[in-house]
């Protein structure tokens, strides 16, 4: 018998049996896991019948870790809102004493008030934090306590008005504003019935110290409304804003001394009966003071003084409803806005598992009172409908989640998270939310032509595209045949067309035509193009001039020339084109310039790859030709080089715009040309874009334009972010080197003299890294304001032209009159151009409001020089809507 190899079966056993122990470890689950995880879960099934059940478990979970307690109640009621009222009735069970061996219950009777103490110290942790949304759902808890007699009224009232405190500071942002004034606004509601019993002058009070701000910010207002009228400065009465909303709702209650409470929270806990006073004292909730908000600097500064340290601004909050108050509850009254407000909560938080979202948000009526949503079909009957509830609830939830998707300038997550969602929902139960769907569909696009923001019907058609692709493409587009009689640019057309142009991209031409009726294939329908999005190489055809030159520029690349080889054929062109007999009626510059850029666009046609490849390659040539380098010494200038690099790159993309503006995106990334060509080339030059729509007459913006503007802003200012971020870090590197010098010479310098030393001393120098770096930051801060200043400069020109301007636009005036407005159904394509052009001007002014706030005082002095004095409408207009934006109005 040889030993020489080793037996290994028991070592497999080992393994195996150490394996199965590792499973065993992973789940197992301490007591104390396995009740807080009972606690979290809580209600799955049935919520009143679990609840006596649930209690038993906590008390006999002996001995009682009240921080495992406490922290499974704060983990259920800021991740499951919807539960809040049931575990104020839990908590207000922990605080009786149990019934059986009521002899000595010193420790079981006081389990709530310390499970309650202890949840106040993770209050007061998202207090600290500023984590408002946990700070306002904690808030909601303790009013539901405040109602079951828990918690002091008194303390409660102070708690509230720490937060109507907010409104009162100098200086105070408005998104900090909003949300002190909701937690203050929701805790009211719930807990009115207690406190106006208590005192109804302190519940006057908070009242007022939110009217009292509401009525500060009403500027802002005008440029967030989804339905506008650039006329008037009343907002729209078509939307509903979040504190207007909040304070009616309010007013609702305090009218009827918060009667209407009742009907519109869940309570629980009123049928419990009350505390003993001999033996119970109610909790008395500590002082607290909100933390101020942080502000980062970063030393560095801008040519207004101000802090450069740019922070998203945050508006007043509109929502747009879609059906009638008898469908889906109106925000403005108790009831509906109980219920708007539990729908965001769960949107809000559940936005990392839209799956797990979608499925609450079916099950949402269980947790509300009996009667608030219509019952599903073939489930419990309800005997007669509640005056004013009985809602839809799909439709509630497909409103709400559009009302989310729909806040301007931008909403709270990514829009494909609100798109995917209403997809689950068709998965879950197609046969209830479809409908509901559809009805929003039709409503929206009922809104076109009506006033609905620019960006919104962008917004719409997005939404529209993306639905349409996950399920098959199937709409009734025949109910629409009737508005191709519009005229060709009416929102509605313009929404057709933009759909579709998204529909092809998730898809490809010839399936997205054949779900069209035949009116909108037809090319006279102007709805979409004949054919396939593609490329267009000008000089593919033979019979087309200058179709030799451009082969051998483009078998050069073919043959992957070296740059250096291309750049000295392109300057063999450029001198064979100036001596011909046709010299004299081409631009040689120009011409050379096309021909290359579509050479090597017609390389990189293919795929991305091809297209990065090709670009990356050849970006000495890209170069040379965007400093002017292939031109004589009186040729073309830089600006004018690299409008042709934009114009020739349009040019071949024209049945793409897509690809356009992808093309665009990387020649700004390759720095061949900067996002200010862009925005001048954008105002001036992109009529080369051969739309379905001839895009001729006064100079305007569309969708297209406002994407190609938006992606050189985004642009200009990302590089100024990542080069601030580069100098802080640098910075804060230097800094830490330097004290960590001072402080080994200080230790090793005992034998000089302190007073000479300190004489010695020379200012201290940046380091090479830092000192390019913070060259770098300006360079790029001058590029963000050069692209801030054309863009306005460009919109100026378009709203509010001279009249000495080449192509003046006289609708821009007609089109925010009271009458040009009312007589809209007569506009024609130049008229809805116009009012197009000025919602992407407000668009501009709200999402790019932070960085415009930086150098609003040179921006508005250059480009509003011009209308000192005046009363043209346009131009009092584009200041006010400039003026709101930067905070001077």
């Amino acid at each position: 018998m040889s030993y020489d190899r080793p037996y290994r079966g028991g070592g497999n056993r080992r393994r195996h049996r150490d394996d199965y122990d590792d499973r065993r470890r992973d789940t197992y689950e301490s007591p104390a896991d396995k009740l807080k995880n009972a606690i979290i879960r809580f209600g799955e099934v049935d919520v009143l019948e679990e609840l006596p059940r649930l209690e038993k478990q906590i008390r006999e979970s002996t001995p009682h870790v009240i921080p495992n307690l406490s922290e499974a109640f704060r983990i259920a009621v800021t991740e499951q809102p919807y539960k809040i009222p049931y575990y104020a009735a839990l908590l207000r069970r922990l605080h009786d004493s149990p019934e059986e061996d009521a002899g000595d219950t010193s420790d079981i009777s006081s389990l709530g008030k310390q499970i309650l103490e202890d949840f106040w110290k993770g209050f007061q942790a998202y207090l600290d934090k500023l984590a408002w949304r946990e700070t306002r759902l904690c808030i909601h808890f303790f009013a539901h306590l405040a109602v079951a007699k828990l918690i002091a009224t008194d303390s409660l009232f102070g708690l509230l008005q720490s937060f109507t405190a907010v409104l009162e500071e100098f200086g105070v942002s408005h998104g900090r504003a909003k949300k002190a004034a909701v937690c203050a606004a929701e805790g009211l509601m719930i807990a009115g019935p207690a406190l106006k019993s208590t005192s109804a002058e302190h519940v006057q009070e908070i009242i007022n110290a939110i009217q009292a701000y509401n009525d500060t910010v009403t500027s802002p207002k005008l440029l967030v409304g989804p339905v506008l009228k650039l006329y008037s400065d009343e907002v729209s009465s078509n939307a509903d804003e979040l504190l207007d909303t909040v304070l009616q709702t309010l007013r609702i209650l305090d009218e009827s001394d918060f009667a209407e409470t009742a009907s519109s929270f869940s309570q629980p806990y009123t049928g419990y009966e009350d505390p003993d006073p001999a033996t119970f004292t109610p909790y008395n909730l500590p002082s607290v003071l909100v933390p101020p908000e942080v502000i980062e600097l970063d030393g560095l500064s801008t040519d207004s003084g101000e802090d450069a340290q740019v922070k998203k601004e945050e508006w007043p909050e509109y929502f747009l409803p879609l059906f009638d108050n008898d469908i889906t509850p109106d925000p403005k009254t108790p009831a509906g806005y109980a219920v708007h407000t539990g729908l965001f909560d769960i949107l809000d938080i559940f936005e990392v598992n839209r799956k797990e979202c979608a499925r609450l948000l079916l099950e949402y009526p269980k947790w509300t009172i009996s009667g608030t949503f219509k019952p599903k079909p073939g489930g419990e009957v309800v005997p007669e409908p509640v005056p004013g509830k009985d809602w839809q609830l799909e439709s509630t939830i497909i409103e709400n989640i559009l009302g989310a998707y729909m806040v301007l300038p931008e909403s709270s997550h990514k829009s494909i998270y609100y798109i995917s969602l209403i997809t689950e929902l068709c998965k879950l139960s197609p046969s209830t939310v479809g409908p509901a769907v559809g009805k929003s569909i039709r409503k929206l696009y009922s809104m076109l032509g009506d006033g609905l923001d620019v960006e919104v019907a962008r917004r719409f058609a997005e939404w529209f595209a993306v639905h349409m692709s996950n399920f098959g493409f199937q709409w009734v587009w025949k109910e629409w045949i009737p508005d191709l009689s519009l005229a060709v640019q009416h929102p509605k057309r313009a929404f057709m067309r933009r759909a579709l142009e998204f529909e092809i991209r998730l898809s490809y031409h010839d399936r997205i035509l054949k779900t069209l009726p035949a009116e909108m294939q037809a090319p006279e329908g102007n709805t979409i193009s004949e054919q396939a999005p593609g490329p267009d190489f000008e000089y593919d055809d033979p019979a087309k001039p200058h179709h030799d030159n451009a082969q051998s520029v483009l078998n050069l690349f073919r043959g992957r020339a070296k740059a250096e080889d291309v750049i000295s054929h392109l300057e063999t062109l450029k001198t064979s084109l100036e001596t011909s007999d046709d010299g004299g009626l081409v631009n040689a510059d120009v011409l050379i310039r096309s021909i290359a850029i579509q050479s090597l666009l017609h390389i990189g046609a293919r795929s991305f790859s091809h297209l990065l490849n090709a670009i990356e390659r050849y970006l000495p040539l890209l170069r040379n030709i965007a400093s002017g380098g292939v031109s004589s010494a009186g040729g073309s200038g830089n600006a004018e080089a690299k409008a042709d690099i934009l114009t020739a790159s349009a040019a071949f993309w024209k049945h793409n715009r897509h690809m356009v503006a992808i093309v665009f995106d990387k020649l700004m990334q390759y720095q061949i040309v900067d996002p200010t060509d862009v925005v001048g080339w954008t105002f001036i030059n992109r009529a080369e874009i051969r739309e379905l729509v001839e895009a001729t007459g006064p100079l305007s913006l569309s969708a297209f334009e406002w994407d190609l503007l938006k992606g050189a802003l985004d642009k200009a200012n990302g590089r100024v972010m990542i080069a601030r971020r580069k100098v802080v870090v640098l910075r804060k590197e230097e800094d830490d080197t330097r004290a960590r010098v001072k402080a080994s010479g200080g230790a090793d310098g005992m034998d000089v003299d302190a007073e000479e030393k300190a004489e010695d001393e020379s200012p201290a120098v940046d380091s090479p890294a830092l000192t390019t770096a913070l060259k770098a930051f300006a360079s790029l801060t001058r590029e963000q304001k050069g692209a801030m200043s054309r863009t306005l400069d460009g919109f100026v020109s378009c709203l509010a032209p001279a009249a000495t301007d080449s192509n003046p636009n006289p609708y821009s005036r007609v089109v925010i009159s009271e009458d040009g407005w009312n007589e809209r159904a007569g506009w024609e394509k130049d008229q809805w151009n116009a009012w197009e052009t000025w919602g992407w001007y407000r668009q501009f002014c709200r999402s790019y409001a932070p960085y415009l706030r930086n150098y609003s005082t040179t921006l508005s002095t250059v480009s509003f020089a011009k209308f000192e004095g005046s009363t043209d409408p346009a131009a009092e207009l584009l200041k006010k809507t400039w003026n709101v934006a930067t905070g001077q109005e």
